[in-house]
């Protein structure tokens, strides 16, 4: 007879599972997968219940566009399906029909959790997704990371104890070799035409690592024919708006790349009260490169020496120009400081000193007691909405650039229930239950993702174990950045 007590090497139980044993006949058995299985089960219900009040009350703001006599499953198992096909990493529609439906643990989940008989056909999610208002879901999206601040989650995150960093970049999701819809945008190569579906988004990124999405901005044609292609330039300017908008109070940094570099951009931020980093490559801004080579030169207490990492063999000169006037083509006149970092440290493979450097442009006066803050946490975060954001969900198993759908509006929603997926799967890897249940961890986000596929197919439920998790009152802490 195995021992209760045993245990693998990569599992160990939370406090609050040990606790809870008594009320719970599944945490009883022995079987060490079964446990691992509950705990994984445990943090996804209640860390969704702990943040977001469940998913029925994520999802509240929704209009369900169909008939009521109709209706055969509740459009939270719709939507929490599309949800769950990004968590656990399934890489197609159909998978939902082949991995989510025909199961008996699975349906009882869909019975018990989400008031729906079972899982829905994948076809049945295109068939409502058409149908469904994106600036809703746009709204639930936008209000995950809100929900996080409100709740003081992100306190210890801030840009100088103050300022949210929010990275703002583009990338491309949907490549078709003929036309998807009227709102393709183009490209021809060597005579041959490409259409394809870009977004630009803003990500709430944190030196810990977590990069939730804020808000997209889809970038589109207006119609067959535009006069002139849509852009990423022109998608931040109504992006910025939308911000300003749904988020009119919140005190935000902004990290960009040198595309934005301009008097534009510079305005948009100060009419909106917000701060900024923005790349400055060489000849972005003539003006700027020669202004901060000749200024820097003429106050040597604006550099400071920096050393680094986990055996002090980082070294960092950082330079500064505070109150450079610029006057844009516009004839606008700004107030920006240049900051640059020139980074020395042995390379990999090498062990060479290489030197790389980083610049600039910002509304921060720069100050030698901020610098560093300024620099590490603030203007190198940037490169997180690559890592942390579109790497991941391209090669991180969500498969952002898969056709989910050929309907426009349907892609949307499962690009926005992708982001809403992404959020959770950050919170729940991060968090205290996992941490607790797994101290050695399980090897990647992507087995964390199949063990939970594993879960959600073979564990068991009763009622009583599941409003056990629903009634649960418990702390959920992150590690500190």
């Amino acid at each position: 007879m195995p021992n209760p007590n045993c245990r693998s090497p990569q599992h160990a139980p939370s406090p609050q599972s040990t606790t809870r044993n008594a009320r719970c006949p599944l945490l009883a058995l022995p079987d060490p997968d079964q446990q691992a299985q509950w705990d994984l089960f445990r943090a996804l219900v209640v860390t969704v219940q702990h943040f977001f009040g469940g998913f029925d009350h994520l999802f509240e703001v929704l209009t369900d566009p169909r008939q009521p006599s109709r209706i055969t499953y509740s459009l939270t198992s719709l939507l929490t399906t599309g949800v769950l096909l990004f968590l656990f990493r399934l890489g197609a529609r159909r998978q939902v029909t082949h991995l989510l439906r025909g199961n008996h643990a699975s349906a009882k989940k869909y019975q018990l959790w989400l008031g729906a008989p079972e899982c829905p056909h994948g076809d049945t999610l295109n068939t409502v997704y058409r149908r469904l208002t994106v600036p809703e879901l746009q709204t639930v999206v936008t209000g995950m990371p809100v929900t996080l601040i409100r709740r003081k989650v992100l306190e210890h995150q801030r840009l100088l104890d103050q300022y949210y960093l929010v990275a703002i970049d583009g990338t491309g999701v949907l490549t078709f070799s003929e036309r998807h819809c009227e709102h393709c945008l183009t490209r021809t190569h060597q005579g041959r035409t490409t259409y394809y579906h870009p977004v630009l988004e803003a990500k709430l990124v944190t030196p810990s690592g977590f990069a939730f999405s804020l808000m997209t901005e889809f970038i589109e044609n207006p119609d067959l024919q535009p006069d002139k292609q849509d852009c990423e330039l022109q998608a931040f300017y109504r992006l910025a708006q939308r911000l300003k908008q749904a988020c009119p109070r919140l005190p935000l940094c902004l990290l960009l790349d040198g595309l934005y570099a301009g008097g534009p951009t510079f305005t948009v931020c100060a009419t909106n009260g917000w701060k900024y980093f923005i790349v400055l490559q060489d000849g972005t801004i003539p003006f700027l490169d020669t202004e901060f080579a000749e200024l820097r030169a003429l106050d040597p207490g604006q550099r400071l020496e920096f050393i680094t990492g986990a055996q002090e063999q980082i070294r960092q000169e950082l330079t500064w120009v505070n109150q450079i006037a610029y006057l844009d083509t516009q004839h606008h006149e700004h107030t920006v400081a240049v900051l640059e970092c020139l980074e020395t440290q042995p390379a990999a493979a090498t062990h060479k000193l290489t030197p790389t450097r980083f610049r600039w442009v910002t509304n921060f006066n720069v100050t030698p007691a901020k610098v560093v803050e300024l620099a590490n946490q603030g203007g190198r975060l940037r490169w997180k909405i690559e890592n942390e954001g579109f790497n991941v969900q391209k090669r991180g198993g969500y498969a952002l650039e898969h056709r989910y759908s050929e309907d426009p509006n349907a892609s949307k929603i499962f690009y926005l229930l992708l982001q809403i997926a992404h959020s959770l799967a950050q919170l729940l890897e991060k968090g205290s239950l996992f941490r607790q249940a797994f101290p050695y961890g399980v090897g990647s986000a992507k087995n964390i993702a199949q063990r939970l596929l594993e879960a959600w197919r073979n564990l068991r439920l009763v009622p009583t174990m599941l409003q056990q998790l629903l009634d649960a009152r418990l702390q959920i802490r992150f590690a500190p950045p």
